[in-house]
């Protein structure tokens, strides 16, 4: 009885003792691997041969002590960078390759991000998919404002973004309703069509949307500075008003947006 007990006592001593060697050997080995980088106040743990994946770049030099890097309260490493952004510099290192999520729409910013990092080879993936994009022309969809007695007054926005198309419909429609003084009614709305149900002439060609009463309420020109306004807000480019007869963007019949 006594033997057996001795026996199990060794076993856990000698268990004991080969788990605290691999608690002070590997487990120091693998956590002096591990580095915690805090990016514009996003952390990220990654290991230090991913991080020095490429010589003569700025993590790096940070790792290999070549770049002197602020810390953080917690004594992580900070850079004052985009933390979002950081994530797809980081599995750039791991992958060796640039993958991005559909939809991605940052690409001047992560060329700035790579530029900083000093990746070059990040930096020329960027700029081959960013030249690609532009090339690749986007399926043009287009938005009618229109007179419900006569399609051939109003104005046509044309934009190879279908999402931009959605949200400039929403805000005209927004802005006409707060003109309307409540009277949702004055207009109609599908798909790509918003038809008012009064146009008419003023004297100096300004074309006016008005009630059965004939009160006032915005002109076709409000929406259009609210167009293109919005546009270039959202990064886009107006490249020519499609009638280039009527001599100006305000008495344009179109407006085409690119991005």
């Amino acid at each position: 009885m006594e033997r057996k007990i001795n026996r199990r006592e060794k076993e856990k001593e000698y268990e004991g003792k080969h788990n605290s060697l691999e608690d002070t050997d590997q487990g120091k080995n693998c956590k002096s691997s591990l580095m915690t980088l805090n990016v514009g106040g996003y952390l990220y743990i990654t290991q230090k041969q991913t991080l020095t994946k490429y010589p003569d770049t700025f993590l790096e030099g940070i790792v290999n002590g070549k770049i002197l890097c602020p810390f953080d309260a917690e004594g992580h490493y900070f850079i004052d960078r985009d933390g979002l952004l950081f994530r797809h510099v980081l599995n750039f290192l791991r992958n060796g390759e640039l993958l991005l999520p559909e939809g991605f729409r940052e690409n001047q910013l992560l060329a700035q991000e790579a530029e900083f990092f000093q990746l070059k080879g990040l930096a020329e993936e960027v700029k081959s998919r960013w030249e690609k994009e532009q090339l690749t022309p986007g399926e043009t969809t287009f938005l009618e404002i229109t007179d419900n007695h006569d399609r051939s007054q109003g104005l046509r926005i044309f934009c190879n973004a279908p999402d931009f198309i959605s949200k400039i419909k929403s805000r005209i429609v927004l802005v006409s309703k707060s003109r309307l003084d409540g009277f949702p009614e004055e207009f109609s709305i599908s798909s790509n069509i918003i038809q008012f149900k009064y146009f008419i002439k003023s004297e100096n060609g300004t074309r006016l949307v008005l009630k059965e009463d004939n009160t006032f309420v915005c002109t076709l020109e409000t929406l259009k500075f609210e167009a293109i306004m919005m546009a270039l807000k959202c990064g886009f480019r107006l490249l020519t008003s499609l009638d280039c007869s009527k001599g100006s963007i305000v008495h344009s019949d179109a407006l085409h947006f690119i991005k």
